[in-house]
């Protein structure tokens, strides 16, 4: 009896990797490069996430066709997609989802490891960078995609002395899906 495969299995095991030193020596040469050539730590951050959002909505197209889920019911269900798959499928960790409000329209995700800082120390100078405010425009963007308008940032981050890389993601509204064509009457 062959046993059931769970979602994101088939869509994880044929994906192709990329050597994970590799992905976070470049992710780091990129962002030393923001700041050498915007020489505002408030801007480098804004190119992040403009830059992870641009991702992002590429990203879902290949989540959605390789990871075998299903739409999502609700919010709690689509934060826990991306803390289990999402996370997993892209950069070979977890998240946990946590503190959510009453409403169930807000959540943290805590990331248990965090590749892009491995062989980071932020400088005094750069204390108010979000190194890795990419991740935030990647959920931002590929949430989009599916129609749902969230905003995320980092609340803490291990690079600023925090205990954890924690984002906060709420979600600002459901947008109504609209369809390119239209139905023939």
């Amino acid at each position: 009896m062959q046993k059931a495969s769970r979602p994101g299995d088939a869509g994880m095991s044929s994906m192709e990797r990329v050597n994970a030193e590799l992905f976070t020596l470049t992710y780091g040469a990129m962002v030393r490069q923001l700041l050498t050539d915007l020489e505002d730590i408030e801007e480098v951050n804004k190119q992040l996430d403009a830059m992870g959002y641009n991702i992002g909505v590429r990203l879902i197209d290949e989540f959605l066709s390789k990871a075998n889920v299903t739409r999502c019911s609700d919010f709690k269900e689509t934060a826990d997609i991306i803390a289990k798959l999402g996370f997993k499928m892209f950069l070979g960790v977890t998240a946990t989802v946590t503190n959510w409000n009453a409403e169930g329209s807000e959540c943290s995700l805590v990331l248990d490891d965090n590749p892009l800082v491995d062989f980071v120390e932020l400088p005094e100078s750069c204390s108010s960078l979000v190194y890795c405010n990419l991740l935030c425009g990647v959920i931002r963007g590929a949430l989009e995609q599916v129609s749902l308008r969230v905003e995320v940032k980092f609340v803490r981050d291990m690079l600023r002395g925090d205990d954890a890389f924690e984002m906060r993601v709420k979600l600002i509204e459901q947008m109504a899906e609209v369809y390119p064509f239209k139905d023939a009457d």
